[in-house]
């Protein structure tokens, strides 16, 4: 019985590790998506996620920022669209959460430029045009 606890206990550890997906020391840059100017529309801005994700509801779209994920760790292509992310600012704390709506090729993240303000509290970001974040995936 102890060795079935055991293994039980090793199982459900390796299973949150892995949905836990989660980075640091990442370059997050900024792009000017515009939500609330394009009407929250993924077609409007051209985003990669449109294809699956441009009729999902208007509340959806609008619940969180949006960001183009390229990151070192998580899921790729389709498989990370509508996925969230909850990314801290490295060198404040300042943290938001946002959806991934793009791809990029930066290898990070590119945040609309609204969340890159909101986590930029020093202004640091904005005077070097990139921060220095970590990021978690994060249900949504």
């Amino acid at each position: 019985m102890e060795r079935v606890s055991l293994f039980l206990v090793f199982f459900l550890s390796l299973a949150a590790t892995s949905i836990a997906q989660s980075a640091s020391n990442v370059r997050a840059t900024y792009n000017f998506y515009n939500p609330e100017q394009n009407g929250w529309d993924l077609n409007a801005v051209s985003a990669y996620c449109s294809t699956w994700d441009a009729n999902k509801p208007l509340a959806w779209r609008k619940q969180y920022g949006w960001t183009a994920f390229c990151g070192p760790v998580g899921p790729r292509g389709q498989a990370s669209c509508g996925r969230c992310l909850r990314v801290t600012n490295s060198g404040t704390g300042a943290q938001a959460t946002v959806r991934i709506v793009d791809q990029c090729s930066n290898g990070g993240l590119d945040l609309d430029a609204g969340v890159f303000r909101q986590i930029d509290t020093d202004g640091r970001g904005n005077a070097q045009g990139h921060l220095i974040v970590s990021y978690v995936f994060v249900n949504c």
